[in-house]
């Protein structure tokens, strides 16, 4: 191990000389007490490191380590239902170690290294080509996922011993010879958070992730690979908005990464996914999820470094051939590790402190996002999708943050204060949000949902924006004095917010909605409207339609349980009777 010597400390920030050969992002030992640190700068001799422990107590002149190797995690068994840190030290693991708080310098591998897991080769055997990407076997390691054992990326030869049994994820389950020597396979990978994994090619996001989030599906759907981006203020929905799109998305492996949020937030989740029953499998959520918590209270140059763990976790289970979704929550803490770190540094800041380079690092985060093929000799398909919640302050949709990762994401939930205040969640703005993935999905829409999907949700969507319009011309001349036809608009969109778009995270039925029902509830409204317009051309006055019985059953329509949509069927035809009697 090379050593320098530290001559700066400043915060997270320690500058040590003598590291003629360190590199960029090498993680370094710092100190007799072996903090954890990264190097992010080089001058000379002199090497800037960004400590991910306290640094309390440290002086000039006490060492520092070069382990020469960037900063990588531990793909192997053993990841689902951890809780990892930002540097992916498992807390669980650390709390039985040395009680409830981490102590500066604990060394504890991401990984069980004693844990037997049973390995179920594949079809392969000795004298098998193979490369990188293919998949030597199987572990079960949870009822839930099955984790796909590949042959490392950048390794091809011939295999030449597999076997199957009872391995700890250390132990040889293949040998794989090449053209200059005889490569052991583990079931433990090793790979530096900065880099992205490799894959064959990228492919057209063309499949929602469905969420069950009835304006997010209907609305503004995110493609799976895709990106999504949650701005909003404090106390608009964020988290809660992140813990139902985790919950309830038609991903086989969630990443739920809280970057620098409040620990009362990840306890919530790790209070509630153990106990929460998951629809798609019937087991609970905990057994396909992976946490990554960094939360305020932990070193702030260890939230840098937390996006990028969660992403390399989240890019390996893609590799298998599984369709993931990351939750990042929030952004706007990374961003702000960044800021202090650049600002310790000395750079040159950029809009309201944060460093020139935020846009190239959001983008850069963003794009491992993706619907793939992955490597191997099979025909696999994975998806890795990418939603993370920002934290402007005050709001402020001019915050660089926002904007920044605006620039490269493909979905926009604008959250608003003022109608979380008015109770109605998910508190999305639905003027200003929008979906870049609309025209990529509409042929998925027609032949799964529905023919006239598209259309109904652009005249949903219209409906909307009349009514804001129409809200101006109200509040001069009074709601009286407006046409039937105008009243008419104010009414149905009033149904819209209320009977399709407000939706209630914590009931036990409308927490989730179907396609199938999403598409029945809002045929509904609309069929509402068009047979009203018609009873107005028949000299129907609004008064008796205001007051008619199946305005009632349309408001309690998102009750009705998904085993007795048919109840749509007499609730259309009780709207058709009913206009034609008045």
């Amino acid at each position: 191990m090379e050593q320098g010597t530290i001559i700066k400390v400043s915060g997270p920030l320690v500058v040590a000389e003598g590291m003629n050969e360190a590199k960029m992002y090498d993680v370094v030992r710092v100190s007799e007490k072996r903090l954890i640190g990264e190097v992010i700068e080089l001058r000379g001799d002199q090497a800037s490191i960004q400590v991910y422990e306290e640094t309390g107590g440290l002086g000039p002149g006490e060492p520092v380590f070069s382990t020469g190797e960037p900063l990588s995690v531990e793909l192997g068994p053993g990841l689902i239902r951890s809780i990892y840190d930002g540097i992916q030290r498992p807390l669980n693991v650390i709390r039985e170690e040395v009680g409830d708080y981490i102590t500066r310098g604990v060394d504890v591998p991401a990984l069980n290294r004693e844990k037997k897991w049973a390995f179920q080769p594949s079809s392969l055997k000795a004298g098998d080509e193979v490369s990188a990407g293919d998949i030597l076997g199987t572990v079960q390691e949870t009822p839930t996922v099955v984790h796909k054992i590949l042959v490392p990326p950048g390794l091809q030869g011939v295999v030449e011993e597999i076997k199957g049994g009872e391995f700890t994820v250390e132990e040889t389950v293949a040998r794989i010879k090449t053209d200059s020597r005889v490569v052991e396979v583990n079931m433990l990978q090793r790979w530096p958070v900065r880099k992205e994994r490799p894959y064959r090619e990228k492919i057209s996001p063309d499949i929602p992730l469905i969420t069950g989030q009835r304006v997010v599906d209907a609305f503004f759907p995110v493609a799976k690979g895709g990106t999504a981006c949650v701005p909003g203020p404090f106390g608009s929905g964020k988290t809660v908005l992140q813990h139902a799109l985790a919950k309830w998305c038609d991903a086989q492996i969630i990443i739920y990464c809280g970057c620098g949020e409040r620990g009362n937030e990840m306890t919530d989740v790790l209070m509630e996914f153990p106990e929460l029953d998951d629809p798609r499998t019937g087991d609970k959520l905990i057994n396909r999820t992976v946490m990554v918590a960094n939360t305020s209270n932990m070193p702030v140059a260890a939230r840098e470094a937390s996006i990028y763990t969660a992403i390399t976790i989240a890019e390996y289970f893609r590799d298998m051939g599984y369709s993931v979704a990351l939750m990042a929550d929030s952004t706007s803490r990374w961003a702000e590790a960044m800021r202090e770190m650049s600002g310790r540094l000395e750079e040159m800041p950029g809009e309201e402190g944060y460093p020139a380079y935020l846009p190239t690092r959001a983008a850069q985060f963003y794009e491992r996002a993706g619907r793939v093929k992955c490597l191997g000799s099979d025909s696999r398909e994975g998806a890795l999708s990418v939603i993370g919640a920002v934290s402007p302050p005050g709001g402020d949709l001019s915050d660089p943050v926002v904007q920044a990762t605006l620039k490269v994401v493909q979905v926009f939930w604008s959250l608003e204060d003022w109608l979380a205040y008015e109770r109605h969640f998910p508190a999305i703005n639905w003027l200003s949000s929008y979906s870049l993935y609309i025209d990529n999905l509409e042929e998925y829409f027609r032949k799964e949902v529905a023919e006239d999907w598209a259309d109904m949700r652009k005249g949903a969507l219209k409906i909307l924006q009349q009514e804001a319009e129409l809200k101006e011309i109200a509040r001069l001349v009074g709601v009286d004095a407006l046409s039937p036809q105008d009243r008419l608009t104010l009414d149905t969109a009033k149904s819209l917010r209320e009977d399709f778009l407000h939706q209630n995270a914590f009931h036990e039925v409308d927490t989730y909605t179907s396609f199938a029902k999403q598409y029945r509830m809002l045929r509904a409204i609309i069929l509402f409207h068009n047979q009203a317009q018609k009873a107005f051309q028949e000299g129907m006055e609004f008064k008796k339609l205001a007051s008619l019985p199946v305005k009632e059953e349309i408001a309690r329509m998102k009750y009705i349980p998904e085993d007795k949509i048919q109840t749509f069927d007499q609730l259309e035809e009780k709207v058709k009777a009913q206009m034609m009697d008045n």
